[in-house]
């Protein structure tokens, strides 16, 4: 079988084998311009904002194969439309290289609800944007816990925290107007601490606005208050109401004042 070989002198198989090689080698040498494409370069066809079927006939009827490498949903943009293309528009690359698309979906996801009660209108607003979701309609109700949300509203109706609803949707919200809807009378504060008096008003939702104290006050927490507005009664010796919310303006002096008349509740029929 091999006397064709082994009747020759070994230097002539060697220098077959070596011209067998040679040939082998230019064969693949002469045929990688056939394999890669050499100077066989197009530009990338732009395809971004196209709908997808047409960017991949653009892009096959070019000679590129086409793959979808992601997807994501933008509210602004047509579903199934291409957001981005990899390598880019106008590239010279060779022909049959793949070209990935990312399409924007024509379904948006479901994302979680966040929990928004309590925060304030700013902080809602980055919440809802960071959960992807939109910012609807606000409206106020009176409450002393002013721009606080109240209530987290999808289509007219209360949405709970953890709630599945589609990602761009808008989430109307309700909130406080600093005003609290409950009214009572003024509280007597002349006579208390400063501390005392603010303990007083956070437990009734007041809060205690422009404080005066006298020159000689050190320690504003121990300073008493003289004077107070709005005062508990008007001029007709009647109540004067408020609501949570709303500010009391104090003076401080040193010294705890005397018994004011004016704080006096009338006499009965008065």
């Amino acid at each position: 079988m091999f006397k064709f070989i082994t009747h020759r002198p070994l230097w002539a198989n060697i220098l077959a084998a070596i011209a067998i090689a040679l040939i082998i080698f230019f064969i693949f040498i002469f045929s990688l311009n056939w394999l890669t494409h050499h100077n066989q370069a197009m530009s990338v066809p732009y395809v971004q904002g196209k709908n997808f079927e047409e960017a991949k006939s653009a892009l096959e009827k070019a000679g590129f194969e086409v793959v979808v490498q992601d997807s994501l949903y933008i509210d602004t943009a047509k579903p199934l439309s291409v957001l981005k293309q990899v390598p880019e528009a106008e590239e010279l690359v060779k022909v049959n290289r793949t070209v990935y698309l990312t399409i924007n979906r024509a379904v948006p996801p479901d994302v979680e609800m966040p929990n928004l009660i309590g925060y304030s209108y700013r902080s809602a607003e980055m919440a809802l944007k960071n959960a992807n979701l939109r910012v609807g309609d606000t409206t106020f109700r009176p409450d002393f816990a002013k721009n606080a949300v109240l209530e987290q509203r999808y289509n007219g109706h209360i949405i709970r925290p953890g709630d599945k609803v589609r990602m761009g949707s808008t989430i109307a919200l309700v909130l406080g107007d600093g005003v609290g809807d409950r009214q009572f009378p003024v509280p007597v504060l002349i006579g208390l601490t400063y501390c005392e008096a603010k303990t007083l008003a956070e437990a009734q939702g007041i809060t205690i606005g422009s404080v005066i104290p006298k020159e000689d006050v050190t320690d504003t927490c121990n300073a008493y208050i003289y004077w107070q507005r709005p005062e508990r009664f008007d001029e007709d010796k009647k109540f004067r109401y408020i609501r949570s919310g709303q500010m009391i303006d104090i003076r401080l002096q040193k010294d705890k004042p005397e018994a004011d008349t004016s704080i006096v509740p009338p006499a009965d029929g008065e």
